[in-house]
């Protein structure tokens, strides 16, 4: 697991400007972020001594919530790979996957084979082409040496920033030079994206594979962050071009005139059936043995504690920190652990200096449910800030709460959410059990809402069942047919 502990010699004030910015970044991003779990803080990290792929895959493992282990998932996937390893340009080559027992709907490779997938991508996928389109894209990194290639381009990257502070004399030269290497970067990043889908679809087909998998899957993609957005309204955003990777619509537009190249649509084998019945009882969401929220409630098993979040919050539980948005943007929140030596009080650590301008005269000390604690309000340009340090066991926590328009109902809000936070019993802990995913075969009198209404989740079930699915609001069901659901 990460360590959240934030060390007290490197520790620096934090602008409550950019705090404002990091509680709504976090809070926004689309699932392509990482979303693992409220880490249990053992101490341990990669070993510098270590050669570099062991310490990369440690910090990989660490930050994704280690391994997920399913033998039959990991044995269709492994088998997918070696139909691909043939139909490839290397079948010299030789990979090595690992399911990630992350929610976060990702997967990518390091240069000497290692593939990773989280199970959070392998529950969106809907049939065995979707998955091998993203296993032979990530093959299609490795096969190009994207990695490596990348590496020297940051290198040359680099020089030119250090030629630019050391030599040049003129800052608007100096500026457009930067610049233009970090486009140049950017761009040969856009690049690699492109050709990775390509060789991606070129690989499938000669598999055997639908060649449309690739398209219908990063279409999935983009619905599934579309749900991610505030208020789940799917607001378009911004192409960004000095992203790392294309926009969605341009990767899905170049897979299909890439896909029409080999077949058309329904040629290639999807094999839904198979891929479905291997999906069956897949943990979906987060694994509550690490953390979990469900609505506005945040447990934790494992380090045996819970509080709720103000109302009209949405929680999304990261590798670094518990963060919240609530509707509309306008307040936030971040949960996290920091290291305050025993013999430092709490009142001490919040005018210690880690953020700028907290009041002093707000200071002051109470207890939550038996627990120390202390809180202060600190207030920036446009946001003000109220903090609270709460000391759970050798353990501190800190509650991080802003709001652009601090009114006294916003601060009451924030404080009852604090008081909320308690030691789990052991029966609590013993009761919660993850999310899965089951499948189901739609009867005759089923339909889209009905199945719906069965998900065990209280935001946008229709919506995520369509999105799970691969349907849209005017697909009809097929007696027979099989469709994931998520139950309790």
């Amino acid at each position: 697991m990460l360590d959240w502990t934030v060390p007290t010699a490197t520790r620096r004030t934090l602008s409550l400007a950019l705090l404002g910015a990091l509680l709504l970044a976090g809070c926004t991003a689309t699932p392509t972020n990482r979303q693992v779990s409220l880490p249990v803080p053992d101490g341990t990290s990669a070993d510098s001594s270590q050669p570099t792929a062991q310490r990369e895959h440690a910090r990989i493992l660490a930050s994704y919530g280690g391994v997920y282990e399913n033998a039959r998932l990991q044995a269709t996937i492994e088998k997918t790979v070696e139909l691909l390893v043939a139909a490839s340009e290397r079948p010299d080559l030789k990979y090595r996957v690992t399911m990630l027992n992350s929610p976060a709907i990702n997967a990518f490779a390091l240069p000497n084979g290692h593939l990773y997938i989280s199970r959070g991508l392998i529950a969106l996928a809907s049939d065995k082409a979707e998955l091998a389109s993203v296993l032979a894209h990530e093959m299609g990194h490795v096969i190009a040496r994207h990695a490596d290639i990348r590496a020297e381009q940051a290198r040359q990257t680099a020089i030119i920033g250090t030629l630019v502070n050391d030599v040049l004399s003129d800052p608007e030269t100096g500026a457009l030079a930067l610049a233009k290497s970090k486009l140049t970067l950017a761009s040969f990043s856009r690049a690699q994206e492109f050709e990775a889908d390509g060789i991606s679809v070129g690989m499938s087909a000669r598999a055997g594979f639908d060649s449309f998998g690739a398209s219908r899957f990063l279409t999935a993609m983009q619905r599934n962050a579309d749900l991610k957005t505030p208020g789940g309204g799917g607001e378009a955003r911004t192409v960004d071009f000095l992203s790392s990777h294309p926009a969605t619509p341009e990767r899905v537009k170049n897979a299909l005139v890439n896909a029409r190249q080999f077949s058309g649509p329904g040629a290639g084998e999807r094999d839904r059936a198979d891929y479905l019945a291997d999906l069956d009882g897949i943990v979906y969401g987060e694994d509550p043995s690490e953390g979990f929220a469900r609505g506005r409630r945040f447990q934790h098993p494992k380090l045996g504690f819970t509080f709720t979040a103000p109302p009209g919050f949405a929680l999304d539980n990261t590798a670094q920190a518990v963060l919240g948005l609530k509707d509309g943007g306008g307040e936030a929140m971040r949960l996290d652990l920091v290291s305050v030596p025993a013999e430092q009080t709490l009142t001490d650590y919040l005018k210690a200096g880690w953020i700028e301008n907290v009041d002093a005269g707000s200071v002051e000390e109470f207890k939550i449910n038996g627990f120390s604690a202390a809180t202060a309000t600190a207030k920036g340009e446009q946001w003000s800030f109220r903090l609270f340090a709460l000391r759970f066991g050798s353990d501190v926590y800190r509650f991080i709460f802003a709001a652009k328009a601090m009114a006294a109902p916003s601060d009451r809000a924030f404080r009852e959410s604090v008081s909320t936070f308690r030691r789990m019993s052991l029966k609590e802990s013993a009761q919660i059990h993850p999310l899965r995913l089951r499948i189901v075969t739609v009867r005759a009198d089923d339909t889209v809402d009905r199945l719906a209404k069965r998900m065990a989740i209280a935001d946008h079930p229709l919506e995520r069942f369509l999105v799970l699915n691969g349907l849209t609001a005017h697909d009809a069901l097929k007696p027979g047919d099989k469709v994931k659901i998520v139950v309790e």
